[in-house]
């Protein structure tokens, strides 16, 4: 389609009275329809040039959220109020992929709920991009919990395991 051509287009649909014109030529269908949300004088942003007289949209305000005071419920209190009054040490995922307990599908998982750990021993893997990447505890302590089912993925950061420190 020639760029003359539909300038030509613009500028009659512009000057006229018609607010929608829809042309078929040889298989090629234009269909130019004026809005009444174009304002005059508008700055040209596009990268090829149009008329001088042609209008661009409008630009409307968006409204910004208004932030609100957190409320304080009931359930919040109650569910503070049953968190173990003992400091767990979390060991998180390094890395984002897929967690598993054990070496191989056949084999043992590397620890259990209530197993004793120590420092540098390998609690599981976590394969990315397939590399296995072993993860280790950083601390001595016993097993609290494990919170993460096996083959699952896990997130950057997201708390494996639960260690009570001995």
């Amino acid at each position: 389609m020639d760029l003359n051509y539909l300038k030509k287009l613009l500028k009659i649909v512009d000057e006229s009275g018609v607010d929608e014109v829809e042309i078929e030529e040889e298989g090629t269908k234009i269909r130019i329809k004026k809005s009444p949300t174009y304002k005059e004088n508008s700055q040209n942003v596009f990268p090829f040039p149009f008329p001088q007289n042609f209008q661009l949209p409008a630009q409307t305000p968006v409204a910004q959220p208004q932030p609100s005071a957190p409320a304080i419920t009931e359930e919040k209190k109650v569910v503070e109020d049953k968190k173990p009054e003992k400091k767990y040490h979390e060991i998180k995922s390094p890395i984002v992929g897929t967690f598993y307990r054990a070496p191989s599908p056949d084999a043992e998982p590397y620890v259990k709920v209530g197993d004793t750990v120590q420092v540098g021993q390998v609690l599981c893997i976590v394969e990315a991009m397939k590399l296995m990447n072993e993860i280790e505890s950083d601390v001595n302590g016993k097993i609290v919990q494990i919170l993460v089912e096996n083959a699952q993925p896990v997130e950057y950061g997201q708390t494996l395991f639960l260690i009570e420190p001995l």
